[in-house]
């Protein structure tokens, strides 16, 4: 008599951890639709917005779906599918983390997006596509209140010296240069964001003061009401290079 071996039956495949990670793979490819579309010109902000919340939201379904396809499919669970849906899951992180901290930026910062080191004299845009003045008001005050340590910045060096270190900084910083005014003492340049490159405009005033310089800056963004506390941060870093600089 010849004995018959039989092989276990093998596992279906999860169709929720597939589902997973084709919803998570759509969000990533929406995500990166809206900022090639923004980067070319294709489509405006608020077109570019709308196809980048349905990417999270694409990413959000994607994840769920993936951590309910983790635990369907694991080693002592009726179906396949553990790397597939570990995969969703790590194509879903990024824009979900990224999403996360931005919300939280903005609660947690005022929602103004032009800031100054000076609100009652602040430097002046004279070579930017669009000068805005500062707006002052309400704007300075919620200014005073999240961010009290900005202030004009008094250097031992000379405003010619304190220009060159400044310019410097700004080319180490990849700024595009909009105005070089060494007469004047004004610098004014362009940083981009660095995912969608989202213009934010910034100015540098450098003054006599004394034997010394006194150096004033404005950041402000082009796109949006809402900065995430970006342009102060940058002012601070700024200063803060600037200063090292000077006294180097």
């Amino acid at each position: 008599m010849t004995g018959q071996s039989s092989t276990p039956a093998r596992k279906p495949f999860s169709r929720i951890a597939v589902i997973g990670f084709l919803g998570s793979l759509i969000g990533i490819g929406l995500f990166a639709a809206s900022v090639i579309g923004y980067r070319s010109g294709t489509w405006f902000v608020a077109e570019v917005m709308n196809l980048a919340e349905w990417a999270v939201y694409a990413s959000a379904v994607g994840c769920l779906l993936s951590l309910a396809g983790l635990v369907i499919s694991r080693p002592e669970g009726g179906r396949r599918g553990l790397i597939i849906s570990l995969l969703g899951l790590v194509l879903s992180a990024p824009l979900l983390g990224m999403t996360a901290r931005f919300d939280y930026a903005a609660r947690a910062y005022p929602p103004i997006n032009d800031i100054t080191t000076d609100r009652q004299d602040p430097p002046v845009f004279w070579d930017m596509p669009n000068p805005i003045d500062y707006p002052g008001g309400a704007t300075a005050e919620l200014q005073q209140t999240a961010y009290p340590d900005l202030a004009p910045l008094t250097l031992a060096t000379s405003p010619e010296k304190t220009y060159a270190h400044a310019l410097n900084i700004v080319k180490g910083r990849g700024w595009e240069i909009v105005a070089d005014v060494p007469d004047e003492g004004r610098i004014e340049a362009v940083a981009s964001s660095l995912v969608f490159g989202f213009k934010d405009e910034i100015v540098i005033r450098i003054q006599e003061d004394g034997d010394g310089s006194l150096v004033d800056m404005r950041s402000r963004s082009r796109v949006g009401r809402i900065d995430r506390g970006v342009n102060a941060k940058r002012i601070r870093a700024f200063l803060k290079d600037l200063k090292q600089a000077s006294e180097g």
